[in-house]
């Protein structure tokens, strides 16, 4: 779906360019375009650097940490799963080693997003131990 420049996306045109952009490679890209400037991501653990990460800026970084420490096998995204007019949820599922220890994992994930305004103003993960 093509969105012309300057109109404000809704929560479905968010939820399928995020997908899309998960699909193909291009997530680092879609935060600056999806992602709200003050966003704020929830993991389920704290991986070393705390739970919460709040602005595009600080995910990012969470994007970096992830390719750093991990070599992603193979991957699936669902589709998006709408709740009401400003929340959607995608499942992720991905086969990946940490590069550390060389531990191989089958993992998967769900990500609950709101959108405000036409961005991901919060997202939060869940997943298993």
């Amino acid at each position: 779906m093509n969105i012309r420049e300057g109109l404000q996306m809704d929560m479905n045109d968010v939820a399928t360019e995020l997908v899309a952009g998960c699909r193909e490679g291009r997530a680092a890209e879609n935060l600056d375009k999806l992602y709200a400037p003050d966003a704020v991501s929830v993991e389920a653990v704290d991986n070393g650097n705390g739970r919460e990460s709040v602005g595009v800026e600080a995910i990012r970084g969470k994007h970096a940490w992830w390719g750093e420490n991990f070599e992603v096998h193979s991957g699936s995204v669902s589709d998006p799963m709408p709740h009401g007019d400003n929340k959607f949820a995608v499942i992720f599922e991905m086969d990946a080693t940490m590069k550390a220890t060389g531990e191989r994992s089958q993992m998967k994930e769900v990500g609950v997003y709101t959108v405000t305004d036409g961005k991901i103003s919060h997202e939060e993960f869940f997943y298993g131990s």
